[in-house]
């Protein structure tokens, strides 16, 4: 048996190949939409991709299953769970059909027994592999987002990212169950899970890529509560706040994820063209650092630096209706950049630019800088006679309550622009997340929204902290 893991970090996500290397059969699951991957891994161990499957509807990216099996003409295998109001909506087509409890899932000499695990979602399934030419006991499971190494899948994402009300805790108790009957596996069964660490589908993943049922049954906080009521209160507190993307992809992926974009049509715009999208208000996202948007950047863009978070981020802030206009270092990194951005769906990107614009573009429009604070300089103001900022911490609940500022006012960073809309405009405020990159999103966010006096925390909340600042927790 050849199994094989395929890890996107901008996603902390995990896919994998299963193959039979008798047969040279294979079955990918959870594929995301970079299929070339998988394509060209059962390529390499020339092997065929006979089935590709997914364990559930999923939130955080776009599912890669239906065109990886057109591409392949592979069977599309899709959950048959879900009930009338979450089942997919897409399928029993070009040969796809539905799976559910008890079917078995042949590759070659390879078996996956489909097993129905409800609680993170109503429709979700998990695979437990056995390779049958070396034992006829099961080796592993491929959890998808059951259970993570130090975590279990979260049950409110239907509530509160889908926004099917009232479901949050009968999914938890739901959760517990599924939990329970793996009470019937054995301890040396190994766990795949399909995400890691950063990911937003649980509240404390591990980075560790697989585990044992054996070690989580020891030290995974989920197994240690007796009761659904205890579980249920304990999986539904400090659960992060879902990305406002998540909404999007959970209705595409049950309905039916779009075809990929070409990626060698996205043109390369002059400094008119980008003038011309900032007037019509659509994004101008600058992807460069931090501190170099700080020093210069052209006045309305939205600064989301490029890294593994961009694609969160990204689908935190920024809306699909409006086209994306990019603003990268080079070329390279403005590719490498709609690229992510597509493993979330956000293909309306209108082109991109390189750094060399922003000279051309002194003629065309305005250029601004970011202004920072020192956080004793912050101190003394909020200490005197209360007309110091008004500082706003964009960081996650659970930050805010392990420890914030005197003073500040928590706004989630993807409810900002909610938020902040009936504000007075030239008020003085002060951002601040964890370390920099979030207050900078923020603060670029407010000014695009025509706040005229915004600053940004130098050094964060940690920086605040180390400074021996005064700090309020919860």
């Amino acid at each position: 048996m050849l199994l094989e893991r395929y890890y996107d970090d901008s996603l902390a996500q995990a896919s994998f190949l299963i193959g039979c290397e008798r047969s040279r059969e294979a079955i990918v699951i959870d594929p995301n939409r970079d299929t070339e991957r998988y394509v060209a891994a059962a390529a390499a161990h020339r092997m065929a991709i006979r089935y590709v499957t997914e364990t559930h509807v999923h939130a955080d990216f776009l599912s890669g299953s239906r065109a990886l099996a057109e591409r392949t003409k592979a069977t599309l295998l899709l959950s048959g769970h879900g009930g009338k109001d979450w089942s997919y909506r897409f399928g029993e087509d070009n040969g796809s059909r539905t799976v559910r409890e008890g079917e078995r899932i042949q590759v070659g000499s390879v078996v996956l027994e489909v097993l129905h695990m409800p609680g993170h979602t109503p429709e979700h399934i998990v695979f437990v592999v056995t390779d049958t030419a070396t034992a006829d006991r099961a080796m592993g499971m491929v959890t998808g987002d059951f259970v993570f190494v130090g975590d279990v899948g979260r049950p409110d994402l239907l509530e509160r990212a889908a926004g099917v009300a009232d479901t949050m805790d009968a999914a938890a108790r739901q959760l517990y169950q599924s939990l329970q009957r793996l009470q019937q596996l054995p301890d040396y069964l190994q766990l795949w899970p399909g995400h890691g660490a950063g990911s937003a589908c649980g509240k404390s993943l591990g980075s560790v890529p697989q585990t044992t049922l054996g070690y989580e049954r020891l030290v995974n906080p989920a197994f240690q509560h007796k009761t659904a009521d205890a579980f249920a209160r304990w999986v539904l507190a400090d659960q992060p706040e879902p990305p406002r993307y998540f909404a999007v992809m959970k209705q595409l992926n049950r309905d039916g994820p779009p075809p990929r974009p070409d990626f060698d049509s996205f043109r390369q715009l002059d400094a008119a063209a980008v003038a011309s999208a900032l007037r019509q208000h659509h994004w101008v996202v600058d992807v460069r650092s931090t501190a170099d948007f700080a020093k210069l950047h052209v006045a309305g863009a939205i600064n989301i630096p490029a890294s593994h978070s961009l694609p969160t981020y990204a689908g935190t802030v920024l809306d699909y209706a409006r086209p994306i206009v990019i603003i990268a270092n080079t070329r390279e990194q403005a590719q490498k950049v709609i690229a992510q951005l597509a493993l979330i769906g956000m293909d309306n990107v209108a082109g991109f630019t390189t750094l060399a614009v922003l000279d051309q573009l002194k003629s065309e429009y305005p250029l601004a800088t970011t202004r920072s604070v020192q956080a004793q300089a912050v101190m003394q103001r909020l200490d005197g006679d209360g007309t110091g900022p008004q500082v706003i911490d964009v960081r996650k609940s659970s930050e805010w309550n392990a420890g914030h500022l005197p003073h500040a006012t928590h706004v989630f960073l993807g409810d900002l622009e909610a938020r902040m809309q009936d504000a007075d405009r030239d008020a003085p405020l002060v951002v601040h997340c964890q370390t920099g990159s979030r207050a900078s999103i923020a603060a670029s966010l407010l000014r695009a929204r025509g706040f005229t006096d915004v600053a940004v925390l130098a050094g964060g909340y940690e920086g605040w902290r180390k400074s021996g600042l005064p700090v309020i927790t919860e």
